[in-house]
């Protein structure tokens, strides 16, 4: 009995970018091109024809801290848009021939291929409006701040136009989850969204997408809420510098408020003095239910499929906001340091040509 099931017979290799060892994106070895086996798919596996991708933070974190096993080649890659080419005996959710996108599995080889494996219950049907560039860039960041607002913070989801005690500080909001998160927010929830960002070009971005108020997070967290009239928040989305901002956090934060991070901060952080407020500290990371195969797997298809719906009927939008061509070492290396640079508004994204 066969494992899979698929439209036609598929080349015995396929086209990848890898990495062997990790180093700075300046070397001229840290990100090539090679061909690797073609997989196959079995269990609850689909195989997927990778059409677009979209570079995250995560990628490059990756390169510089994850060596390779034994020095062989190791896919990156953890965004992409494509079509499904072959299917495991288990799979339920999908059929040969659908297009799909999602956000990947960090510890199985990356979307930086020509096909690659995914398991259905972290897939989302692409979205029937946007472009596969423009769907490949939303998938990761989506997924991050959805489980964000809902799953850790625990904001509610409200359709009705009350206002909201809520109030919701995002920091570092101009980057990929923050374009996200914003968008969430006003669309699901009745809070207030306070987004931080310090350049010109930046804070335009937040406005457009929504945000309630703009503060620059170099002139001080605290000292521009009071300006704004605003002592107290509920809630904190910290996606950035969390070391940088932790004191103000302590005074703004109200008591019984929920702070979420996702960063990995370079100094100690001073979790007692959120003792007397009783505030709840949470980490997110995408990839947890995927890498404990978590019994709830099977919620990150279902937000991907909400997601989907919200940018069809226009209620959100692609966070895309550069394209870097087709899908080799050398536009992924000219994304990585794009990334690494620490400038990015919204996503990037490379198409197979």
């Amino acid at each position: 009995m066969p494992s899979s099931k698929q439209a036609t017979p598929l080349p015995s290799t396929m086209n990848a970018v890898v990495f062997d060892k990790s180093q700075d994106i300046n070397q001229p070895d840290a990100l090539f091109d090679c061909q690797l086996p073609t997989p196959k798919a079995s269990g609850f596996d689909l195989l997927v024809e990778v059409k677009a991708i979209s570079v995250n933070p995560v990628d490059t974190k990756v390169r510089l801290r994850a060596l390779p096993e034994k020095g062989e080649p190791k896919i990156l890659g953890w965004d992409a848009c494509g079509v499904v080419v072959a299917k495991g005996e288990n799979t339920s959710l999908f059929k040969v021939g659908d297009e799909v996108f999602y956000a990947g599995d960090v510890t199985r080889p990356g979307s930086y291929s020509q096909y690659q494996l995914i398991d259905e219950r972290i897939t989302g049907h692409k979205p029937k409006n946007l472009n596969n560039a423009e769907a490949a860039a939303v998938p990761l960041t989506s997924i991050t701040a959805w489980e964000m607002l809902f799953d850790r913070l625990q904001i509610s989801q409200e359709n009705s136009y009350q206002k909201s005690p809520n109030v919701l500080l995002i920091t570092g909001a101009a980057g990929g989850v923050g374009s996200m998160m914003i968008q969430l927010a006003k669309a699901l929830t009745n809070a207030t969204v306070i987004a931080t960002a310090s350049r010109e070009d930046s804070q335009q971005w937040v406005k457009e997408l929504g945000a309630d108020y703009v503060i620059n997070h170099h002139n001080g967290i605290a000292q521009e809420l009071n300006h704004l009239g605003i002592s107290e928040i509920t809630h904190i989305a910290s996606l950035t510098h969390t070391h940088l901002h932790f004191n103000d956090y302590i005074e703004i934060i109200k008591p019984q408020g929920k702070i979420c991070l996702i960063d990995d901060p370079s100094e100690p952080l001073d979790f007692m003095a959120l003792k007397a407020k009783s505030v709840s500290l949470i980490w997110e990371l995408m990839f947890t239910r995927s890498r404990f195969d978590c019994e709830d797997l099977v919620e990150q298809h279902h937000i991907l499929q909400k997601v989907s719906e919200l940018l069809d009927a226009g209620t959100l939008k692609s966070t895309l906001k550069q394209e870097l061509g087709d899908i080799n070492a050398s536009n992924l290396i000219k994304a990585h340091k794009l990334v690494e640079s620490g400038s990015m508004i919204g996503k990037i994204a490379l198409q197979r040509l």
